[in-house]
């Protein structure tokens, strides 16, 4: 805009120009938005190409075990109980589809349910199934030999109703249970009875073949000794286990497949309620899953 001339001076005004710079949000194009949205981009590429170099690389089977990998695992449900999963899982934890010893202590059900022997339309891994398939095939085949012997010896035949066969999460628990009328062992010793040595024998004899772990437990009653210093329910229950351990290693079981010796005395009564009663006297041989190898 022109200035005003000085008074009484006939010089032309003054111009003085203002130069306004208005941003016009031409330079957006520099911020660093897009390099987060390409490396986005670039790590979803990578993904991609990485999940169909696997896709190449691998068989089935070798597949399945990388997705097993990622999957949540198998959780110990003998020892801590599985619940139900509440309002999510549509059970609650008072429902009658739950194991463990205090199965209404945990909302686990999803991760673990009780064991049966059949499987879903293709079980374990691959079209082919796992070994733990082949393993329960194997343990059922098992089961059949030891009851046809037991009916065909007068005195096995006696004992059929202190055998028993349990499927667990670890394998096929084969139980040889005392009662008030008859014992395995001689009362308050490791010697084990004639008829339950010629029985474990014949269990030897069944499970020969196979190549699966073998674990040994010893459970005894809740009755004390006199002193506890020179023998105990402790004592008793593991060398119990152990005297089972050499009658199968006599039947030709080697000494490579006994995973597990224990003992544990009246901590895990099969007649909670009465820790004393003698059904709590027991010797469990359980035949353990095989363990795969990756890729199997």
């Amino acid at each position: 805009m022109p200035a005003r001339a000085p008074h009484g001076s006939n010089q032309p005004p003054k111009i003085v120009i203002v130069k306004k710079i208005i941003a016009d949000g031409h330079g957006g194009h520099h911020g660093g938005a897009w390099k987060v949205a390409y490396a986005d981009f670039v790590t979803a590429m990578m993904a991609f190409f990485l999940l169909l170099w696997l896709l190449g690389a691998t068989n089935e089977k070798q597949r399945k075990g990388i997705a097993d990998y990622f999957a949540p695992t198998i959780i110990d449900t003998r020892t801590l109980g599985m619940g139900g999963n509440g309002l999510f899982g549509g059970e609650s934890v008072r429902s009658d589809q739950k194991i463990g010893e205090k199965a209404g202590r945990s909302t686990e059900q999803g991760l673990a349910t009780p064991v049966t022997g059949a499987g879903g339309a293709k079980p374990g891994t691959g079209d082919k199934g796992s070994l733990r398939n082949e393993d329960r095939k194997n343990f059922e085949a098992m089961r059949r030999q030891v009851a046809v012997a037991m009916q065909g010896s007068s005195e096995l035949r006696k004992l059929a109703d202190h055998v028993r066969f349990v499927m667990t999460t670890e394998g096929m628990r084969i139980d040889l249970v005392d009662d008030a009328n008859y014992s395995m062992f001689a009362l308050g010793t490791t010697t084990l009875a004639p008829e339950a040595a010629d029985l474990i024998g014949q269990i030897a004899a069944s499970i020969q073949g196979t190549a699966n772990p073998i674990m040994i437990r010893g459970h005894t009653d809740s009755v004390p000794y006199g002193d506890p210093r020179a023998m105990n329910n402790w004592m008793l229950s593991s060398g119990r286990a152990e005297a089972t351990r050499r009658r199968l290693a006599l039947g030709g079981i080697p000494e490579s497949r006994f995973a597990r010796i224990e003992g544990v005395a009246d901590r895990e009564p099969m007649v909670a309620n009465d820790p004393a009663d003698p059904r709590n006297r027991r010797v469990a041989i359980t035949l353990l899953y095989r363990q795969a190898a990756f890729g199997r």
